[in-house]
């Protein structure tokens, strides 16, 4: 039985640093798009939606620093 077949393996790149993340570096950029959008929000937005907006947009990137700090990522190779 053949396994595999017509598959690629890609080598994985060596991660050092939770910056090193595709899906950090998106985060981050979607931050930036979010604090970038709610700056035209109205005032009356400010303490309600465009903090909520804000708030969740920044948990994300955040929450993936939190989860590499419990699990080093250099020792990923190993999985």
């Amino acid at each position: 039985m053949q396994q595999n077949v017509g598959m690629k393996c890609l080598a994985m790149p060596r991660v050092q640093s939770y910056r090193d993340l595709i899906v950090w570096q998106k985060s981050v950029e979607l931050v930036l798009e979010i604090y970038r959008a709610t700056q035209n929000f109205p005032k009356a937005e400010t303490y309600g939606l465009v903090s909520q907006l804000r708030r969740a947009a920044v948990s994300v990137p955040s929450n993936i620093v939190e989860g590499t700090r419990d699990y080093p990522l250099a020792n990923t190779s190993n999985f």
